[in-house]
């Protein structure tokens, strides 16, 4: 948690404008009319905390939804992407663009959530069908088929319109800036209660990581854990991707990084999912905007660009952790 503090407070201090320590300082203690740095603190207040803030429950979303997601489908490469969640979300903002002629990120934010969770319906009664019900298996393959079908959409529409195309490509790249405290109001109460469902189901996917035959041996109810965890998946996943677009790599390597530190203890797992996963996703905006001044590079493509290898260097020197 220090870790974390310490991270989110070189957020608001540091960024593409050196803005002395005094007058963070002094913008959070209050002082917002210090005569001659005004706009400074303009900046701190209405454009770095709000970031920070987002990065902090973006963070802890895509944390949370990929050490779920790998629970719960039984796949180390589960990520946001696996059921069809980030393509369902950009369909519907490609579809709100084009037919509807919608034009700002707040108006983004509840197509793209509308969109992960009918996509995840979808997902979900087709890989529930038949009479062997739900399964690991089942859902992932069920979802890369609606994922597939979804994002040719997308292309389609995209690419037939260079409108549309050029609105959908400042969303789909994954970002913090340009997102003010509405967006954060807007979407926390969902990444609250997909939190509060992921904490709560631990010792439940701990019973269902050892089989299912044990696992109904010992009593535990399937179907309800899988149904409860796909909840908190479309909550955490679908807030996350319409407050700042599809971020990819920080689903997929936090958990992967924290089981490298506590085991695969979900009970312990999943807070230190819940921490690991925003202090990487600010410490990419952070990097973004120091790395490309006066310019900015979009933490989404940060992640990837200096995620990948620190990850890759993780797994090689360290025998991954069985799920």
């Amino acid at each position: 948690m220090a870790a974390l503090a310490a991270v989110a407070a070189l957020s608001v201090a540091v960024g593409t404008k050196s803005i002395p320590l005094g007058t963070v300082w002094d913008a959070l203690d209050g002082h917002a009319s210090v005569p001659g740095r005004a706009e400074d603190v303009r900046i701190i207040l209405d454009l770095r905390i709000p970031r920070t803030l987002i990065g902090l429950a973006a963070g802890v979303a895509l944390g949370l939804a990929g050490a779920l997601m790998q629970a719960l489908t039984r796949n180390p490469l589960a990520d946001p992407g696996i059921l069809g969640i980030n393509a369902g979300a950009a369909a519907a903002v490609v579809l709100a663009i084009r037919v509807l002629g919608v034009a700002s990120l707040t108006g983004y934010i509840w197509f793209a959530f509308a969109g992960a969770a009918s996509a995840f319906a979808v997902v979900y009664l087709l890989g529930t069908r038949g009479r062997s019900g739900a399964s690991p298996e089942r859902l992932a393959l069920a979802g890369a088929a609606v994922g597939a079908a979804l994002l040719a959409v997308v292309n389609a529409v995209a690419l037939l319109d260079a409108t549309t195309f050029d609105r959908y490509r400042l969303w789909q790249v994954g970002a913090l800036a340009g997102r003010d405290l509405s967006v954060l109001y807007g979407v926390l109460p969902f990444i609250a209660a997909g939190t509060l469902i992921t904490l709560a189901l631990g010792p439940s996917l701990n019973v269902v990581a050892l089989g299912e035959d044990t696992a109904r041996a010992l009593g535990a109810n399937l179907n309800r854990t899988r149904l409860l965890s796909a909840v908190a998946v479309v909550l955490l996943c679908g807030a996350a991707t319409a407050a700042v677009g599809p971020i990819a790599f920080v689903g997929l390597a936090v958990p992967h990084i924290a089981r490298t530190l506590v085991g695969p203890d979900q009970r312990w797992l999943l807070p230190y999912s819940l921490v690991l996963a925003p202090i990487l996703l600010l410490l990419a905006d952070i990097a973004g905007r120091v790395l490309m001044r006066p310019g900015e590079l979009q933490a989404g493509l940060v992640t990837a660009f200096v995620g990948a290898p620190v990850f890759l260097a993780v797994i090689l020197r360290r025998r991954i952790v069985p799920l």
